[in-house]
């Protein structure tokens, strides 16, 4: 297991150095060299490549916690009360299903879900810890507000398209003014499928120290988490979650947009001030930004007025790195194109981010497609939605 520590502080130490060659040319008054071009471009090589085996090696330390957490359980630790989990033996059961090992307990199961076509469905235990796994990996459903569904059904939320016009004077015995302004719509969130299908060896499932259901659970975690990551980051809401990059009316409208102070190419210590001011203070004791590792190397080149770096570094386990007072997340799925007009990050309270998911989870177990590899075969199937519900808690980073 790689030294997240040492990996942090040699992060920050690369950082001081790209620091360093900029702080040279500044007290020395002249533009930064080819020379110096050159060694920036080197390090900031360096930066790409540890911020990609810190942001592996957490996920990873993350994957085999979980794994540990759940192995270390009763098999009938937390599990629901609902009819159709019944007890331990349906956890035990689907164990086995997915291993390989009793037919009689895969048809059994099967044999519960008529209405499934040959599915299993998970037990609603293996449903919730697939979704805290997500969690673990992923940071925006970690920060987001989640409402979980038994079955499939569409969920609305009540919002406020206009607010309540202000309060006017009126005589003691005189008819207040009637208020014609405040109005409400409504979103509707309808969990659409997400599907994922993973290969995993039958000696693997069949001998591994780790329970079968932790093997598979794990890989679709992975799976099912790059997609609605990228999704709650980019997604349009047509057929898929709406992200926060996505200018949109149901979710975070250009209102919101911040362009003022940064340039067509590049952000500014200004435009950031810009877009942490255009959030209401209420807002800002939970908010968080989020940036593609390409926008944090700009960023933690910027000063303040007294000439201070605002980017801080993290160099402890589990502490994010801080921009103007505010947890800075990187994120592979967050928009990285330098262009007039384009979005480049964002600051937020991820509270009001509503992720919607559906606890049924199915899964089909292929033994006979991949024989010849002596694999098994697992597609998976669960239902989800997501969008921001309150545009004014975010604040969204743009180009000029």
């Amino acid at each position: 297991m790689k030294n997240i520590v040492e990996m942090l502080q040699s992060r920050a130490k690369i950082t001081a150095d790209i620091r360093s060659v900029v702080d040279v040319a500044e007290t020395e008054k002249r533009e930064l060299s080819v020379e110096d071009n050159e060694k920036i471009a080197k390090l900031e090589a360096d930066f790409d490549k540890v911020s990609k085996e810190i942001d592996l090696e957490q996920r990873q330390q993350e994957r085999e916690k979980a794994g540990k957490e759940i192995f270390n359980k009763p098999i009938d630790a937390g599990l629901d009360s609902r009819a159709d989990d019944k007890s331990a033996e349906v956890r035990a059961a689907f164990n086995k299903a997915l291993a390989g090992y009793g037919e009689s307990e895969y048809r059994a199961l099967q044999a519960d879900n008529a209405t499934q076509a040959g599915y299993l469905i998970a037990p609603q235990q293996f449903s919730t810890e697939l979704i805290k796994e997500i969690d673990n990996i992923f940071f925006i459903r970690s920060f987001a507000r989640k409402f979980p569904l038994v079955k499939a059904a569409s969920l609305g939320f009540p919002k406020m398209t206009a607010r309540m016009a202000k309060a006017a004077r009126g005589s003691e015995i005189g008819a207040p003014t009637a208020d014609s302004t405040l109005a409400f719509g409504k979103r509707e969130f309808i969990p659409k499928y997400l599907t994922a299908e993973i290969l995993l060896s039958k000696p693997l499932l069949r001998n591994a120290a780790v329970d079968p259901e932790v093997l598979v659970r794990q890989e679709l975690a992975y799976a099912f988490g790059v997609t609605e990551e990228t999704e709650f980051c980019t997604g349009t809401g047509a057929g898929e979650a709406l992200g926060v990059f996505t200018a949109s009316a149901d979710g975070i409208s250009t209102a919101r947009d911040v362009s003022t102070g940064n340039t067509t190419t590049s952000i500014t210590f200004d435009g950031l001030l810009e877009a942490k001011y255009k959030l209401a203070s209420q807002y800002r004791p939970k908010a968080r930004w989020i940036f593609h590792r390409d926008g944090v190397k700009q960023i933690a080149k910027l000063k303040n007025g007294e000439g201070q770096y605002i980017w801080q570094a993290s160099v402890q386990v589990g502490q994010p790195d801080m921009i103007l007072g505010f947890p800075a997340h990187e994120s592979e799925y967050a928009p990285n194109t330098f262009t007039t007009g384009l979005y480049v990050g964002i600051l937020g309270d991820f509270n009001y981010y509503w992720i919607v998911d559906v606890l049924n989870v199915e899964i089909q177990v292929l033994f006979e497609l991949y024989a010849r590899t002596n694999q098994v075969d697992f597609i998976a199937r669960a239902e989800n939605d997501a969008m921001p519900v309150l545009e004014a808690a975010f604040s969204r980073v743009k180009l000029a």
